[in-house]
């Protein structure tokens, strides 16, 4: 099902993760999973760059069973359960034991949608991937799948057209429970006048 747009591992492994983050953006999200494929451009991620981040799993370099991905090297992704519920997918970037991270918050859908509707249990195709825990399940992604390689046969992401500047949103991350200028620092990206991100 890949393509030769597959982005190489190399994309992964730069410890610049802002830079990663926003050269997600318009890429194309592929999964295929239980003999399904499904895809969807990335228009809205979130940055998060342990240890310093106080909103980072990773902050002051705590290290457990749930975040032991995100000290991987770049190209794996990250899955955890938020509120025990949501299952979240994150972009694992720079070398080992960087634990900086890229959490895709919203994506347009594009290929294999009836399957993304009936994962949702929804029609409507403006929520059907508005933020990380409806995308995840629309792309049949859970937590089992922590630390797959973006260069698998189950998970992977294409290239596609940079989004320029002028074409691009920075503002605060989002649902952070904290003090302090993490809180507020614009470390969150979407595509301006895109209909498919999960708020403005």
């Amino acid at each position: 099902m890949r393509t030769a747009d597959l982005l190489p591992p190399e994309f992964y492994k730069n410890d610049d993760t802002l830079a990663v983050c926003r050269q997600l953006l318009g890429k194309k999200l592929c999964t295929f999973i239980d003999g399904i494929y499904t895809s969807g451009m990335i228009t809205e991620v979130e940055a998060y760059r342990g240890p310093e981040d106080l909103g980072s799993h990773a902050y002051k370099n705590r290290r457990t069973t749930r975040n032991e991905t995100m000290y991987a090297e770049g190209g794996l992704i990250y899955m955890y359960i938020c509120y025990g519920i949501h299952d979240m997918l994150n972009i694992v970037t720079g070398k080992e034991g960087d634990s900086h991270a890229v959490l895709i918050r919203a994506l347009q859908p594009l290929e294999g949608i009836p399957h993304m509707c009936e994962r949702r249990g929804i029609q409507d195709m403006k929520r059907l991937c508005k933020g990380p825990g409806a995308l995840a399940k629309a792309m049949g992604l859970q937590k089992k799948h922590d630390g797959i390689s973006l260069q698998s046969e189950i998970v992977w992401i294409e290239d596609a057209p940079e989004i320029t500047g002028d074409q691009m949103v920075e503002t605060s991350r989002i649902g952070l429970n904290i003090q302090g200028v993490y809180r507020d620092i614009p470390w969150r990206y979407y595509i301006k006048d895109n209909s498919f991100i999960s708020r403005k």
